[in-house]
């Protein structure tokens, strides 16, 4: 029941956060985009298929993460695992090209940090499954999942950075409050990922010494 309440929050905070923020792409107009558009023919598209492919990769992890339908329905469980890493790598592939088109340097290096980490960690899971190396699977699909969630987290920080970048500069906005946002938007895919790499590890290193005892 623990597991279930779980991930219902985590799906609940993910669907508040993710609709809003992709709503705007729904649309199909590069006018109203959330980041800049210079190229509607290349970047717009990739941008598109990023987003819609990190949606279905998020919506498919969160059914992987339900031990009951792995265990009762293991040929579904593979179908929509499949559908999970095949999503992973066409968006994780779509935003390498999305991040040529980023100006600041801080967020085109986070952006490529979490793509290649995200592809990485997917591709390690997807092999250990074919090896049959299932537990060693769950767990680097767990940190692939962790990554995907980069996406909820990332977002869910920005009050939380804006809160601390006001603290750290004692309430004097230095350089106004479009620069401030802007510093904040630098750095949250860092903390995203930071923050879900740590809860991962600590998940299965807290399980690991659990089943040693």
């Amino acid at each position: 029941m623990n597991q279930i309440r779980g991930w219902g929050l985590i799906a609940l905070v993910s669907l508040a956060v993710m609709i809003p923020f992709s709503a705007p792409y729904w649309t199909m107009d590069p006018s109203r985009s959330r980041v800049p558009i210079e190229s509607a023919a290349v970047q717009y598209p990739a941008l598109i298929g990023h987003i819609a492919f990190a949606f279905i990769a998020l919506l498919a992890g969160l059914f992987q993460g339900m031990e009951r339908l792995r265990l009762r329905k293991p040929r579904i469980h593979r179908t929509v695992g499949l559908i999970y890493a095949g999503s992973v790598g066409i968006s994780g592939l779509l935003s390498l090209v999305v991040i040529f088109y980023i100006e600041n340097f801080a967020k085109a290096v986070s952006f490529l940090a979490l793509s290649l980490i995200w592809l990485y960690t997917t591709w390690k899971g997807y092999r250990l499954a074919m090896c049959k190396r299932w537990g060693e699977h769950r767990k680097w699909m767990a940190r692939s999942f962790g990554m995907t969630l980069v996406a909820v987290s990332g977002r869910a920080l920005v009050p939380v950075l804006l809160f601390v970048y006001v603290l750290l500069h004692g309430f004097s906005l230095p350089g106004g409050r479009e620069q401030m946002v802007q510093e904040v938007l630098n750095v949250n895919i860092w903390a995203g990922l930071t923050i879900n790499f740590l809860l991962v590890e600590w998940v299965f290193l807290g399980q690991t010494r659990g089943a040693a005892r």
